[in-house]
């Protein structure tokens, strides 16, 4: 029996959830929302790669639900109903990408960018190594500058700076753990509508992450992270320009690095900074970043509109941020965050989260239904009119 013989069943679709209090545009459904004036929508999901979904770990997925002909076609399917304007994918394999999500995304309309994890650490075949891409709708942005981020390059030079000779062997294999961002500058085929300067180009400037999965390397996470948040404050320098940060982080809310995110600073007092074997986050007061980033999925929390109760039953209460949007038999949590800066941009809609309830049915991600581990977050976005300053 082939894989083509089984009927995919179709994901139930996700509503997009008003979040701004006034709704001066009307409802706005999916094919309006694409061509929204002066609005946009970003997607953020780790499609969980084929190398990594092995059926011990994912025992209860069936096998046809886990083969990469079902879900490619599945995830491909889910993706392209979202009708996102930018699309930010963790865990896509390097032949994957080449052979399959670049082409038939191009085919809807996107130009693709990739950056593939370095192979210091890989062992396996690099055919398969994984990556982020970072995919955009043609006919509303272009393409205007690309920056790669490689953590292991950003080690090499902090280990040659600050770890004594002694030590370097031991730093290098802490903090050498191929992981990557892929930096897009883009600029608006859309105006702004009541800019200060309508003649001004819009620029966008996209970031797409995956930071270490692994939960004892608590000071490596971080320091990806404040890594990654470094080299966007120098481009937020050189250009005035709306930021988003996208990506699968590998950590919770609450956590030093979503604090540093959320708050551009992290409490000295906080628990992850204990473990610093290396004593590369001391002094924590140099933890610190100074982009206004707030979580979209927080407006859930804040905003008032129709929809918004059974979606706040979805959110943390603490944190403000999804219960989780990643669930296995074995974790359930929040992994996955889209950061917009506030000044710039504000949230007009999400896409709703689902309930852990409905996932339980089929023990966990991936299922027949979702083909990742991981939930896809969607938030539409409007710029914000320009102030002179």
């Amino acid at each position: 029996m082939t894989s083509r013989v089984i009927p995919a069943p179709s994901p139930s679709p996700r509503r997009m959830i008003q979040v701004n209090s006034v709704d001066v545009l009307g409802h706005l459904d999916s094919e309006s929302r694409t061509s929204t004036f002066g609005t946009f929508t970003v997607l953020s999901y780790n499609i969980l790669a084929d190398t990594y979904a092995t059926s011990d770990v994912y025992s209860y997925c069936p096998s046809w639900a886990l083969s990469w002909p079902y879900r490619r076609q599945n995830l491909l399917r889910e993706i392209i109903n979202y009708h996102a304007d930018i699309i930010c994918l963790q865990e896509v394999q390097s032949d994957h990408f080449d052979e399959f999500f670049a082409p038939e995304l191009d085919k809807h309309g996107y130009q693709a960018l990739y950056k593939k994890r370095t192979s210091e650490v890989y062992t396996g075949n690099p055919q398969s190594i994984d990556g982020c891409a970072t995919f955009f709708r043609r006919e509303r942005f272009s393409h205007v500058k690309k920056y790669e981020v490689e953590f292991n390059k950003a080690a090499q030079s902090l280990t040659e700076a600050v770890i004594a000779t002694g030590q370097k062997k031991v730093a290098l294999s802490r903090l050498i753990k191929d992981n990557i961002a892929l930096i897009a500058v883009l600029e608006a085929k859309f105006g702004n509508s009541g800019g200060d300067n309508p003649g001004k180009r819009q620029l966008l400037c996209v970031a797409n992450t995956h930071v270490n999965v692994h939960p004892d390397l608590k000071d490596v996470k971080l320091w990806q992270v404040h890594t990654l948040l470094k080299g966007l404050e120098k481009i937020a320098v050189s250009a005035d320009i709306p930021m988003l940060v996208c990506g699968d982080f590998n950590a919770l809310p609450g956590s030093a690095p979503h604090s540093l995110l959320a708050m551009g600073k992290v409490d000295q007092l906080h628990p992850d900074l204990a473990i610093d074997p290396l004593g590369i986050l001391r002094p924590a007061s140099k933890l610190t970043h100074q982009l206004p980033l707030v979580s979209a999925y927080s407006s859930f929390a804040r905003g008032v509109g129709f929809g918004l109760e059974q979606q706040r039953r979805r959110i943390d209460p603490a944190t403000n941020e999804p219960l989780f949007t990643n669930c296995t038999r074995d974790f359930i949590g929040t992994l996955d965050y889209i950061f917009y800066t506030a000044d710039s941009l504000t949230v007009e809609s999400l896409l709703e989260l689902l309930d852990e309830e409905s996932l339980r049915k089929d023990t966990a991600l991936p299922s027949p239904e979702w083909s990742s581990d991981h939930i896809a977050l969607l938030a539409e976005f409007r710029c914000k009119p320009r102030i002179r300053r």
